[in-house]
């Protein structure tokens, strides 16, 4: 009977330390598959062969148009496309299996379904599936194969590595809104038009304005300016009205226009905005509290063993300063403040400091849903002289000093820790 429970406990553990290394195994998939992260060689290669794959698909796609091409190259072409969409497809599965971690708020069966319903769900999902459907519905090939143009929207990726090409989606996200309440103006004046140009030019020419809706081609064409010749007005009413349409199409246009091009205004404000909080002067001094379990206490200063470069600048002890000779000894309770060089221009290296004012948009923000650079990191955050390791979670606060780490590619980014 002992046998049996010491071969029952074994099993248990193991059972719990496979289920262990399978989260790791799924987490590290995740890390894989996710766009942007390189951190590992195995990301970075992951993006490079999935871009790639990306590319020649749509490559070979348009190729494979041409007819002396296709005639030439055309088992080239197949096996490509065979190859690239088969990475697709295990792009996908890799994805849906590791959804947990990209809606990591919610269980694992609703985050299956949320990544199964977005945007980039469907697109993935598109990207594959019609290749292979034409091999169980044989009729409908042609109809499959108009959905491979969904491929295509997987570039919008590439947003990931850029910042530049990012701001265009917030751009778009952020004025959703408005941009949708123009939609519905254009629609609406595109029928109030086709109905108007009917009633007038139905009696004259029937068989180009046959019922209500034959002038939406005509009020479209004439609203958005992008030309007609087929269907126009002949009637004096209808050319007044063809004119009012056109003069009102401008100004609907300018519409979507106008709110693109202010929220490109207020994005790159914004930027410019952070970026002058955090033009401050670089580090050169920190503040550290000696405590009893301090591994500084009850030592010499010239026995701190500080790298070149730094020193003991202040010693506050009580009320009192304490000029840092190197045989002053620091005691629990003690304030330091040590001074460190300066970084030389060139260093790739820049390191900010942030004082969150008042009005400043990080306020009651978790660190995680920041809008900063890929290449800008919060190293620590000083709350109320408490100095704090940053964790996604962490919400800033007003008066928060947030220390930025701001790795630079070349000299002529130097100057602002976001770019």
């Amino acid at each position: 009977m002992r046998m049996n429970r010491r071969k029952n406990v074994k099993v248990t553990g193991m059972s719990g330390h496979n289920k262990k290394e399978d989260k790791a195994l799924l987490y590290h998939l995740f890390r894989m598959v996710s766009v942007g992260v390189v951190d590992e060689p195995v990301n970075q290669a992951y993006d490079i062969v999935s871009t790639g794959a990306l590319i020649l698909n749509l490559i070979v796609t348009i190729l494979n148009t041409y007819s002396y091409l296709s005639g030439r190259f055309g088992t080239v072409f197949s096996v490509i496309e065979k190859v690239t969409v088969a990475l697709f497809a295990i792009d996908y599965v890799l994805r849906v299996i590791t959804a947990r971690y990209l809606y990591p708020d919610v269980s694992v069966p609703k985050a299956t379904f949320k990544y199964l319903i977005s945007f980039t769900g469907v697109i993935d999902l598109l990207s594959f599936l019609p290749f292979y459907l034409p091999v169980f519905f044989p009729a409908g090939a042609a109809a499959f194969r108009m959905f491979r143009v969904a491929r295509i929207l997987r570039l919008f990726r590439i947003n990931e590595y850029f910042d530049s090409l990012n701001v265009i989606t917030e751009v778009i996200v952020s004025k959703k809104q408005q941009l949708l309440s123009s939609v519905f103006i254009i629609v609406v004046l595109m029928v109030a038009s086709s109905l108007c140009m009917y009633s007038v030019e139905n009696p004259v020419q029937p068989e180009v304005f046959s019922n209500a809706f034959s002038g939406i081609w005509w009020s479209a064409s004439t609203l958005l300016t992008v030309g007609y010749g087929d269907i126009y007005p002949i009637t004096v009413m209808g050319k007044i009205l063809g004119i009012l349409i056109a003069f009102l199409g401008v100004g609907v246009v300018a519409i979507p226009t106008g709110i693109i091009s202010a929220g490109f205004v207020e994005q790159y404000t914004r930027l410019k905005r952070m970026g002058d909080y955090a033009m401050e002067e670089d580090i050169h001094f920190i503040q550290l509290e000696i405590s009893e379990g301090d591994s500084w206490n009850g030592r010499s200063i010239k026995d701190l063993g500080l790298p070149k470069g730094a020193i003991v600048a202040v010693i506050q002890r009580g009320d009192g300063i304490v000029i840092p000779k190197g045989n002053v000894t620091l005691n629990s309770g003690d304030k330091i403040i040590i001074a460190a060089k300066s970084m030389d221009d060139d260093s790739p290296v820049e390191l900010k400091e942030i004082v969150l004012k008042k009005d400043h948009e990080w306020n009651d923000t978790a660190i995680k849903d920041l809008d900063i650079s890929r290449q800008s990191f919060i190293v620590l955050v000083n709350r109320g002289g408490d100095v704090m390791l940053p964790k996604g979670s962490m919400i800033l606060r007003e008066n928060d000093k947030v220390l930025f780490y701001h790795k630079s590619s070349s000299k002529n980014e130097r100057g602002a820790a976001i770019d």
